[in-house]
């Protein structure tokens, strides 16, 4: 099985907001860095976007170190919060729904194709690959909401004569 070390973190402009993430995929002296964002999202669905945009680029199932500076998505693997979830019918110890259940799943079927160890990183320290992802991340959501304030601009017309 190959070994791939990954990098992820999510931004967010307001919570919710506009939001970006970042991913860098390591494998041997390849690497790759991946970014996107979305238009009204939270700071937790970007961290959990970031984890399923880079284990979604790896073609086979392979041993991922997988680093986040989000005790969300560390606990939610690492203490077993997940799993405690779906016995409970994806309700939260308090019987709420679980929030962002719709990514939970997808990074737990993502779990069962790759063996994944979960690392926690402390954020904006000294982590070079995790503060490129931030780098990433906010330079994605930046771009964005640039991109819809000149939507807003281009269609707010003067229609006084």
């Amino acid at each position: 099985m190959k070994r791939v070390e990954v990098y992820t973190d999510g931004a967010c402009s307001g919570n919710p907001g506009v939001g970006g993430w970042g991913a860098i995929l390591i494998y041997g002296r390849v690497r790759k860095e991946i970014s996107g964002s979305e238009q009204f999202t939270t700071n937790n669905r970007m961290e959990m976007t970031a984890a399923i945009a880079a284990l979604k680029c790896l073609k086979m199932p392979c041993e991922v170190t997988l680093h986040t500076d989000s005790s969300y998505l560390f606990n939610g693997f690492s203490h077993g919060w997940i799993y405690n979830w779906l016995r409970n019918g994806w309700k939260t110890a308090n019987k709420k729904p679980v929030e962002n259940q719709d990514l939970w799943q997808e990074l737990l079927e993502l779990n069962g194709i790759h063996k994944i160890k979960w690392i926690k990183v402390k954020g904006h320290a000294d982590n070079e690959n995790n503060n490129r992802c931030d780098k990433l991340a906010t330079g994605a959501a930046a771009e964005l909401k640039k991109k819809l304030s000149e939507t807003n601009d281009n269609n707010s017309t003067d229609t006084t004569e």
